[in-house]
């Protein structure tokens, strides 16, 4: 007998909706609270049907639900949120749980769901990997902005552009002592006691992350193949752009990617020439990263990069050359399709093979 059904997923509950084609028996209700124990206890009543398969859609909570209906024999559909929205069309009442599961529902049953795509659990975990190493790096320039701010605030001497995170620590610590009032000490103190901290696990993350990177197989073909692509960017975009029949186009790559010029909207309600943001916040950062190293005369893209910056500026070339990488990852990544998540054996370093 087959089952086709909708799960929205919410912190508190999971609301399901799903219908035996054959009977045509409609089920509906919630699961709560939503963790795996409850869950997997839930899809027990699914043994001994076949095919069963689940629609839901690819926000935050996803992937231990795709977890669960895989243990339990049931096929998971990924749908993507904004093009699921889409199909929606517009809003003539309320909108809610039941409801949303029941779009799922029908979206399945006719073939319409916006499929996204499932990652192999090690890339997930990678993944999780560069977010965090993400989310690191940006609380530690974020204390590193306060103490800028409190010594700009009390008026001491000018630290410099990098004086926090490169400078002098003696100058520093003695702009501490001897121009902050004592409140202003603790701020400063407390801020570089946290930040040494947090680099200490950025240290231990970015190790692990270029062995990591250095060890797959796609990564390391982008950094043989792309100038300006190091361990960490190869891996990012190894992530998120891997993967047998990933992309039917480097266009599409780019939208994924957030690095997409939007159009003027219907409503006015947003000037058109903005990115749109959307995608891996990780992945764009290291994008960027990336692009910069154009600037050098010695660069592949030079000539490009030097052309689009004397039209508009350095930002919008790197922009536009961060672009080109992607589209030419895309490329790369799908000649090797799941191989490039392949590890493989790094080779023995030479100083290590003369000692």
């Amino acid at each position: 007998m087959s089952i086709v059904g909708g799960l929205d997923i919410h912190r508190k509950q999971l609301t399901f909706d799903y219908v035996e084609q054959e009977t045509g028996r409609l089920a509906r209700g919630r699961i709560a609270p939503a963790d795996r124990e409850h869950l997997a206890g839930w899809l027990s009543r699914f043994d001994g049907h076949t095919p069963v398969a689940f629609a839901l859609e690819a926000g935050t909570g996803w992937r231990y639900v795709v977890e669960e209906l895989r243990a339990a024999g049931i096929e998971p559909h990924l749908a993507e949120p904004a093009d699921t929205c889409a199909l929606r069309g517009p809003k003539r009442r309320a909108k809610t749980d039941r409801a949303d599961a029941k779009l799922l529902r029908e979206l399945l049953a006719t073939g319409r769901v916006p499929e996204c795509y499932i990652p192999p659990s090690q890339v997930l975990e990678w993944r999780a990997l560069l977010e965090l190493y993400h989310d690191l790096r940006e609380e530690h320039t974020g204390w590193a902005k306060r103490v800028h701010a409190t010594c700009f605030h009390q008026g001491t001497t000018a630290l410099g552009e990098a004086g926090v995170v490169r400078g002098s620590p003696d100058r520093l610590g003695t702009i501490v002592a001897e121009q902050l009032s004592p409140v202003g000490r603790l701020q400063v103190n407390t801020a570089l006691a946290v930040m040494d901290v947090l680099a200490e696990h950025l240290e231990r993350l970015r190790r692990r992350l270029l062995a990591t990177a250095r060890h797959t197989q796609g990564a390391r073909a982008l950094m043989e193949a792309i100038y300006g692509v190091g361990p960490m960017t190869s891996l990012a975009l190894c992530c998120w752009l891997g993967g047998a029949d990933r992309f039917s186009s480097s266009r599409k790559a780019v939208r994924f990617t957030g690095l997409d010029i939007t159009v003027h909207s219907s409503d006015a309600k947003r000037s058109p020439g903005r990115l749109s943001r959307q995608g891996p916040e990780m992945l764009r950062w290291l994008l960027f990263e990336a692009a910069k190293t154009s600037a050098r005369s010695c660069a592949p893209g030079h000539r490009y990069y030097t052309s689009v910056k004397e039209r508009y500026d350095a930002n919008r070339a790197c922009l536009s050359q961060a672009r080109r990488i992607v589209r030419q990852a895309v490329h790369i990544l799908t000649d090797l399709g799941d191989d490039a998540f392949t590890i493989i054996a790094q080779p023995v370093a030479p100083t290590t093979v003369a000692r």
